[in-house]
């Protein structure tokens, strides 16, 4: 297996919006494009279950 020592970022579209997702070996973050605030998951927040709880938290406090 490679190890992802480096970030990985890739573009997505969601429903016709663009997304750049960056994998690092910290977590994965997911933001619009052309902007720079998006949303981060810890990899510790996903592999523990909290994903969803972190996510609406950072949600929120964005907004």
């Amino acid at each position: 297996m490679t190890p992802l020592d480096k970030p990985l970022k890739r573009e997505i579209d969601v429903d016709g919006q663009a997304y750049t997702l960056t994998i690092d070996p910290d977590g994965l973050k997911l933001v619009a494009k052309g902007k720079r605030n998006g949303v981060s998951l810890a990899w510790k927040d996903v592999l523990s279950g909290d994903a969803g709880l972190a996510a609406a938290l950072q949600a929120s406090v964005g907004h």
